[in-house]
């Protein structure tokens, strides 16, 4: 299969080599400082496996999240790869917007929605911060959610975004969106952290759509 990956898992429930990216998720999930990370070849996986997580996140140029992987919170300066990335795109602004959340550390797509006829980045931003929020208490797990957007984040502890994008006929996908993730956030709690993506540090978010 051209597209096959093999997952590695260094500290999860059952160390080893996955074929598939739900076996390698039901490892981690939950874990507190997991560590993982998809390969192109069983090869490369196996070798990446026996030379251990350190060296290999170092080899890929992915930070680590610390020296001991017991621990899930990564050393100031560095970002934690057991955690999630958030961004959204838009064509105009406003205008066709999009969002998706995927895994740090392996690039895996987590969730994504769009096209969403009519909008702004801002809010595109707000509702993956959201949905990352959603999607991780679903599953019980308290993952850090990354994002570079700090309007978004701002509106999301004020739980309100402070826009002026009219509401109207050609707005309403949005509204309808925004006001259901606004909703959520006043009826629910969490314990993730959320915080701003070092761009200038660590490149473009693991979410970014590549379209700059």
């Amino acid at each position: 299969m051209a597209n096959a990956k093999f997952y590695v898992v260094w500290v999860g429930k059952t160390p080893g080599i996955y074929t598939s990216w739900n076996d390698c998720k039901a490892q981690v999930d939950g874990v507190p400082g997991a560590k993982y990370k998809s390969y192109p070849s069983r090869a490369e996986a196996e070798k990446a496996y026996g030379q251990g997580f350190r060296k290999s996140f170092a080899a890929a140029g992915v930070k680590s999240g610390g020296a001991s992987a017991g621990k899930s919170k990564a050393p100031a300066g560095e970002y934690d790869p057991n955690s999630i990335c958030v961004d959204a795109a838009s064509s105009g602004n406003p205008g066709i917007v999009e969002y998706q959340g995927v895994d740090t550390a392996t690039g895996e797509r987590l969730f994504h929605q769009g096209p969403i006829p009519k909008g702004t980045n801002n809010l595109g931003e707000y509702l993956a911060i959201v949905h990352g929020l959603a999607y991780l208490k679903q599953l019980g797990s308290d993952k850090t959610i990354y994002s570079d957007s700090q309007t978004a984040m701002k509106w999301v502890r004020d739980k309100k975004p402070a826009t002026t994008l009219a509401r109207d006929a050609s707005t309403e996908d949005i509204w309808r969106r925004v006001d259901r993730a606004t909703a959520w956030l006043h009826a629910n709690t969490y314990s993730n952290k959320i915080l701003k993506w070092n761009t200038e540090a660590w490149g473009e978010v693991k979410a970014d759509f590549g379209r700059k």
